[in-house]
């Protein structure tokens, strides 16, 4: 029998899935948002909730309902060496070629260069991510509790930071907000939508999912039932404080810019703001947190990625894998922030549409039987248009013009897939392929069940 929980044991859970998820990279794109929507941050905010709240909660609770043992079993009920592909692309988008160099990248930009100027500028970053990755290094190759309890104390003293500042901007703002970016001016929900991929959360979700359900069981709770309860309404408690905290800081870059001015990230509107509402002090205090924040969150992702690639090749060691990732993440920080922002959305517009489909597959799967029909079908419909999808993001990114295969694909796409020249061509071509080879498979089940009764 299930251990009954007490509403402090669901917000202990909570809390570590917020910190779990809440990476100070986080802290940029909302604010980002802001800025870029200016009076239509409202509508912007909402879709941005929907991919950068909404889905890592459904991805949590996608593992515990698949009953999966980690994200490489839910992604082999596609095929055993798509899991392996999928899962391998996942963690190196969370890890070395994106999310890791970006924790040192941010602590720089958020921390360090309001402080670096003149003839430092240069070398600024360099020096800098030497030092953070090299300390990230030593701490992952041996994990210890010390990174744990840094990890226990951030998380407070980021929200209650975060508060000071946010509360501030809403009782004092910085200024109106001004008139939405092009791309917000027509469609901003949409924009909000996909700018939310932004996070990684939903992909990280498929990962932190099993860690979650982990520490459910410690707890007592051991039926499927119970631990999918357990799961959601910590969720909520998780989801509920990701949700005020990208509100606020949206909020905070809507008005902000005609006091800031118009900024390329994040990080410069938050590090402009602590500066105008608190002066040295506020700017040192949200530089010594973020940057110990994106220290524990460059380890977790470290350990978590040498830990997987161990496992899959484990010819090579643990300490090995640390070792590359941490180099590997090095050289990458230093194309800076912004470059590693543009060179990682084409890989988002690819991966979020099969991650979305997967754990929409993971909730409908008993409706089918758990048939790999629906699953491959599905999958391969959303494939064919995210790879087109990824492709197009950049060849913008790279400036250059895309090529008369890719582009008369394109336009065939932007002509037949409703959506799509909002980034969602995808969606209803999935959920129609869910449909049919759901019937398919149905019917697949009824003409073996009535064959046995025939032969019996």
């Amino acid at each position: 029998m299930d251990k009954k929980l007490s509403f402090s044991a669901y917000a202990v859970i909570g809390m570590m899935l917020f910190a779990l998820f809440f990476g100070a990279g986080n802290l940029i794109f909302p604010a980002q948002l802001g800025q870029a929507a200016g009076s239509e941050v409202a509508w912007a905010i909402l879709g941005f909730l929907i991919t950068g709240v909404g889905l890592p909660l459904l991805g949590i609770l996608a593992i515990g309902y698949s009953k999966s043992s980690d994200l490489q079993d839910l992604s082999s009920r596609v095929h055993p060496v798509f899991g392996v592909i999928f899962t391998a692309l996942l963690y190196l988008t969370i890890g070395p070629f994106f999310a890791l160099p970006r924790t040192g990248a941010v602590s720089y930009e958020i921390g360090i260069a309001p402080f670096v100027g003149g003839d430092f500028a240069s070398i600024g970053l360099p020096v800098f991510t030497v030092v953070f990755f090299g300390l990230s290094l030593l701490l992952s190759l041996n994990p210890s509790k010390l990174v744990d309890s840094i990890g226990k104390f951030l998380s407070p003293a980021i929200l209650i930071t975060l508060a000071a500042l946010l509360i501030m901007a809403i009782v004092n703002p910085m200024g109106k907000a001004a008139a939405p970016q092009e791309a917000y001016a027509s469609g901003a929900f949409l924009k909000g939508f996909t700018e939310g991929y932004n996070t990684m959360d939903a992909l990280a979700s498929l990962v932190f999912g099993i860690i979650v359900i982990a520490t459910v069981r410690k707890l007592g709770v051991t039926s499927p039932k119970g631990i999918l309860s357990a799961t959601l309404k910590s969720g909520v408690v998780a989801a509920g404080l990701l949700a005020v905290v990208y509100a606020g800081i949206a909020y905070l870059g809507s008005t902000s810019t005609n006091t800031l001015g118009l900024f390329e990230t994040g990080g410069p509107v938050l590090s402009g703001a602590s500066s105008h509402y608190f002066g040295t002090f506020g700017t040192l205090l949200l530089a010594v947190i973020i940057t110990l924040a994106c220290l524990t969150t460059a380890i977790g992702l470290t350990v978590a990625n040498a830990e997987y690639f161990h496992k899959l090749m484990p010819r090579i060691s643990y300490k090995a894998y640390v070792v590359i990732f941490s180099v590997f993440s090095l050289v990458v920080a230093n194309a800076g922030l912004s470059n590693i922002i543009a060179y990682s959305i084409p890989v988002l517009m690819f991966l979020y549409p099969l991650a979305i489909v997967l754990i929409i597959l993971a909730f409908l799967s008993p409706v089918f039987k758990h048939d790999r029909i629906v699953y491959v079908g599905a999958m391969a419909v959303t494939f064919f248009i995210a790879i087109i999808d990824g492709l197009k993001t950049l060849t913008a990114s790279l400036g250059i013009a895309n090529p008369d295969w890719l582009q008369s694909i394109i336009d065939f796409y932007a002509a037949s897939l409703p959506l799509y020249n909002d980034g969602l061509g995808w969606l209803i071509p999935a959920l129609a392929a869910i449909a049919v080879f759901s019937v398919i498979a149905r019917s697949r089940k009824g003409v073996n069940v009535q064959t046995a009764r025939n032969e019996a």
